[in-house]
């Protein structure tokens, strides 16, 4: 049986990793935004570029979450009580 400490550390460390996932593509791409909007002199470009990041890290998210899923311990009760039942169910 797994201890209650070591649950809590790796559900912190899932928000962390979240949190960094959504934040890095962010920041890079509103850096490089203002950077070419200062080059250019076109300063609205961080805008779109802030969007991009945010879409991206988006993605991120839902890639990292949906691969979290398929793994039992994140799983909903109600299914984890269904995937019991079928196996029961085969045995």
């Amino acid at each position: 049986m797994q201890k209650k400490g070591s649950s809590v550390a790796e559900s912190l460390a899932l928000v962390l990793q979240f949190s960094i996932n959504m934040l890095v593509p962010i920041g890079i791409m509103s850096f490089i935004g203002w950077w070419i909007g200062d080059k250019t002199g076109h300063l609205w470009v961080m805008i779109p570029f802030f969007f991009i990041g945010a879409i991206a890290g988006g993605n991120s998210i839902y890639q990292l979450s949906k691969k979290q899923l398929k793994n039992n311990k994140y799983q909903y009760p109600k299914q984890l009580k269904q995937k019991d039942a079928k196996k029961e169910e085969k045995s």
